[in-house]
């Protein structure tokens, strides 16, 4: 996936009230943009670090632009916009990048399933059996370790995904979680057993009913960003 139009770099002066961020152009211009991320972006910025932003010239939009990536403290890229996510998953299935998801006959979006009213990210039909796959976006590196974590923060609507897959699986049918690691130098993920004990807990439930659980990594660059190869899981 290209960024369209290419982004721009800047230096970070704060994020506040979750959806702004207020940055300082190399030319000296200051704005606020869109932060297009609910979670805390724990490790994912400092203040005067540098950000990469798309900018629009859409009237109707409020902001004049969407910061897309982040140089974390660590030195490493990521791209904070989880938007993309699903998106880069989509992609890497269509050109067959993930292969324990390769032969499927038709792929679907934003599909409703469950008892808790949710929606799988995708259904996968494999020539009418069904696959159901939830994405989630990592973002969480540390310091000295190239295993990074999930969630950043208490994540209630993660631990709902993870009972829907469990109930699916006890029934019988194939359903996964992926993780779209969108964040360099990492080999390994985990759940962040520190930050949400209660999502941990659920993804081992989950496991242990027979969600399959996948992750795959991206290369992120400031002019494209792909899904390129199979991680860890780490339990």
């Amino acid at each position: 996936m290209r960024f369209v139009p290419a982004l721009e770099e800047a230096r970070l002066l704060r994020r506040y009230k979750r959806f702004l961020a207020d940055i300082e152009t190399a030319t000296g211009e200051r704005l606020t943009i869109h932060c297009p991320n609910t979670g805390s972006m724990l490790n994912c910025m400092s203040e005067g670090g540098r950000v990469w932003f798309s900018r629009t010239s859409d009237p109707k939009r409020k902001l004049p632009g969407t910061w897309e990536l982040s140089e974390t403290p660590q030195g490493r890229l990521a791209c904070v916009n989880t938007a993309r996510a699903n998106r880069l998953v989509e992609e890497a299935l269509l050109a067959g990048v993930i292969g324990e998801l390769n032969g499927f006959s038709e792929l679907r979006r934003e599909v409703a399933y469950g008892v808790e009213n949710s929606r799988a990210d995708f259904r996968l039909d494999f020539h009418g059996e069904p696959v159901f796959v939830e994405v989630k976006s990592v973002t969480l590196g540390f310091a000295g370790t190239s295993q990074a974590a999930f969630p950043d923060a208490v994540t209630l609507r993660g631990a709902k995904h993870l009972r829907e897959l469990a109930a699916l699986a006890r029934q019988g049918l194939r359903a996964v979680l992926l993780y779209c690691v969108n964040l360099s130098g990492i080999d390994a993920v985990r759940p962040a057993e520190e930050i949400d004990p209660a999502y941990a807990a659920a993804l081992r439930d989950a496991r242990d009913a027979g969600v399959e659980l996948l992750a795959y990594g991206a290369d992120i660059s400031s002019l494209e960003i792909r899904l390129a190869r199979r991680l860890e899981v780490c339990l």
